[in-house]
């Protein structure tokens, strides 16, 4: 079974790198692209600069909103079509957008660049996806809401040296194995909330808006210096809240069975592969200048490396591992396809949320950014989102994101905006299973463990809307309200 997975994810890698290739070709011969579609900072500004020429219509989001609609309701109303057809409603809603902007705004630069970002998107969920389940850990030790309470925030913490896809990847297995004779659905949506969201706000390697910070001159350790007391009580917050719930998860005593308290750690050469990943993020021109740019090719070099990542650490996986695991490609399917049409199809959301962010710069506060961010990034791709806030608030002080030297004095000038958009970026991405990357495959890889996920729109009715928003507004009260 996993062999076969394997080859299907090979065909949705080739298919995609292939697309991604010849579109890259048209652009060229179009005189379209500049310089490389990287996903680096530069690309971002020269896709905000192209869009402020050519605006889409407002009713090009409608492929946006019924793929995101589509997401929520076809695995309750039309559970069999969904299941068979995703793939091809995803790609086919993405090309009307693609057909768009190809014949009738003659913009390739913007396709060009989220599909770049989706590839560097796909290399770091899929490698880091294969590379931990390769990992195998089991903790013997009983499930109580406090053990769990204190796995949790050790994800929270991990997620900021690995990222939260690297940490989600690894701890969701044993997350469920510990808890495999309590687990309810809540277990994972605070999983979710927790390593995959909120946990990873305090480095740059934590969340890549944050990382896309960095290399726009935001200095490395201004992030944990700034945002640790709003990170801390959040984090907090939603644990107390998850304690509260799991101490009404109540169980019949388990008798005869006795726990170690050990815990269990196979496949420490993967350890080495997800290390390689880490390293990996930083081989781009922007950070290193002597890596070199593989332009007109829509990947550079970090790509490579963490698709090489991809094959070697499946080729060389212990397949006991790998079994007791339960191991296999579907998640990362699901992933590959349903993101394929929602990077494309947000194309033109992102462009038309730019240019109102910028014309309404001098009028936002802190406040109006933490929610603006926030609420986007809970539906759109945080990473651009976060860009275009950050240069509509430096435009407040004349400000360019596009020169290094004018973030850097901008860092010096005003902590509140930048606390503001790096909060929200990362945290709102807990607000639906679309907000973050990590979010859809940890719901995946539950499923498959016979664990019945919440719907999308139940995740958010129940959950988000109860426990998140309130949180939110705390922090949004204690911090940002009133300033700015």
């Amino acid at each position: 079974m996993v062999l076969n997975h394997g080859k299907k994810i090979k065909r949705i890698l080739i298919i995609t790198i292939s697309f991604l290739f010849f579109l890259n070709l048209n652009a060229t011969a179009a005189q379209a692209v500049g310089q490389k579609a990287s996903g680096t900072l530069t690309n971002v500004l020269n896709t905000s600069s192209a869009s402020e020429k050519l605006l889409p219509a407002a009713w090009m989001i409608i492929p946006f909103l019924l793929l995101l609609l589509m997401i929520a309701t076809g695995p309750i109303f039309y559970k069999h079509f969904w299941e068979k057809h995703y793939p091809k409603v995803s790609i086919l809603l993405g090309a009307i957008v693609v057909v768009y902007y190809v014949f009738i705004l003659n913009n390739y630069q913007s396709l060009v660049h989220a599909l770049a970002e989706y590839i560097s998107f796909i290399a770091l969920l899929s490698s880091l996806f294969v590379a931990s389940g390769g990992i195998l850990i089991k903790v013997n030790k009983k499930s109580t809401p406090f053990v769990n309470v204190v796995f949790l925030f050790a994800g929270a913490v991990i997620s900021n040296i690995i990222g939260t896809t690297g940490a989600s990847m690894l701890l969701i297995r044993p997350f469920i194995r510990m808890n495999r004779n309590r687990i309810k659905p809540y277990h994972i949506i605070f999983f979710i909330f927790i390593v995959s969201n909120v946990g990873g706000a305090l480095t740059p390697i934590g969340d890549p808006p944050l990382f896309l910070g960095f290399l726009s001159g935001v200095p490395f350790f201004w992030v944990i210096k700034n945002v640790w007391f709003i990170w801390l009580p959040a984090v907090l917050l939603i644990l107390l809240a998850f304690y509260l719930f799991d101490i009404n998860n109540k169980r019949a005593e388990e008798k005869g069975i006795e726990y170690s308290g050990k815990i269990q750690f196979k496949g420490t050469r993967n350890l080495i592969f997800l290390a390689i990943i880490i390293l990996a993020v930083f081989i781009d021109p922007v950070v290193i200048s002597w890596i070199p740019s593989l332009s007109p090719l829509p990947f550079g070099l970090r790509e490579i490396i963490m698709f090489a990542v991809v094959f070697l650490s499946y080729r060389y996986a212990d397949n006991e591992i790998l079994k007791d695991n339960e191991f296999d490609f579907e998640p990362i399917k699901e992933v590959a396809y349903l993101f394929l049409g929602i990077f494309a199809t947000m194309v033109p959301a992102l462009q038309l949320i730019a240019e109102e962010a910028h014309l309404l710069g001098s009028k936002l506060n802190a406040g109006v950014f933490y929610w603006a961010t926030g609420g986007l990034s809970a539906a759109l791709d945080n990473t651009p989102t976060y860009i275009n806030f950050l240069s509509a608030a430096m435009g407040k002080y004349g400000l360019d994101v596009a020169n290094k030297a004018h973030v850097i004095q901008f860092v010096s000038i005003d902590d509140v905006y930048l606390q503001a958009i790096s909060v929200a970026a990362v945290f709102f991405g807990s607000l639906s299973y679309i907000g973050n990357g990590p979010n859809f495959m940890v719901k995946s890889i539950s499923e498959r463990a016979g664990i019945e996920m919440p719907s999308f729109f139940s995740y958010i009715i129940k959950y988000s809307l109860v426990i998140l928003v309130p949180i939110f507004t705390v922090i949004w009260l204690v911090f940002f309200y009133g300033k700015g």
